[in-house]
């Protein structure tokens, strides 16, 4: 059986849950009615590295938060699915566009409605405080939580097995 490492020298393509991924799940609540998320920096950085490296970077929510779209645009995600009640149509439609076959995606979720798609991708991965559904079917599960670094950890394994994560003669930020 091949493992865990292995697998990630295939991987061309991420994709994120936001809610419990790049959060922590939770949410302030706004006197405007606004839901506000805090997300991490160093995930941020890896993420935009990612897209630099020229890896294919989605994000698919049932979130709405347009502000998070601003975020993620800022970092060069523009796959910004928002509002998914079904998330398996949105996989479908992303890799039908960008040709990308389900072993070239590592996909991170932490929930239940990640379920379906991970699935159906090469290497389902999670925070180390996702449901027991999904840390059953992954791969890996971080020994970090959403919103703490667990996005930049897989990021950085991928990046580095394929000698993407760090260049000392070109590093730009």
């Amino acid at each position: 059986m091949e493992n865990f490492k292995s697998k990630l020298t295939r991987i061309k393509a991420f994709i994120f849950d936001v809610d419990g991924v790049l959060t922590d799940g939770s949410v302030t609540l706004m006197p405007d009615g606004e839901q506000v998320r805090v997300m991490n920096i160093k995930d941020g950085y890896a993420l935009q590295l990612a897209v630099k490296k020229g890896y294919k970077v989605a994000i698919i929510s049932g979130g709405k938060s347009e502000m998070v779209r601003k975020r993620l645009n800022g970092l060069g995600i523009f796959d910004v699915y928002l509002g998914c009640h079904t998330k398996i149509d949105t996989y479908k439609e992303f890799i039908e566009t960008y040709l990308i076959h389900p072993e070239e995606i590592l996909y991170m979720g932490d929930d239940i409605p990640d379920y379906e798609v991970m699935k159906q991708i090469g290497v389902p991965t999670c925070p180390a405080d996702s449901a027991p559904e999904i840390k059953e079917i992954c791969l890996y599960i971080s020994d970090k939580k959403g919103g703490k670094g667990a996005v930049r950890d897989v990021l950085e394994q991928v990046m580095r097995v394929q000698n993407n994560w760090f260049d000392k003669e070109g590093f730009v930020w």
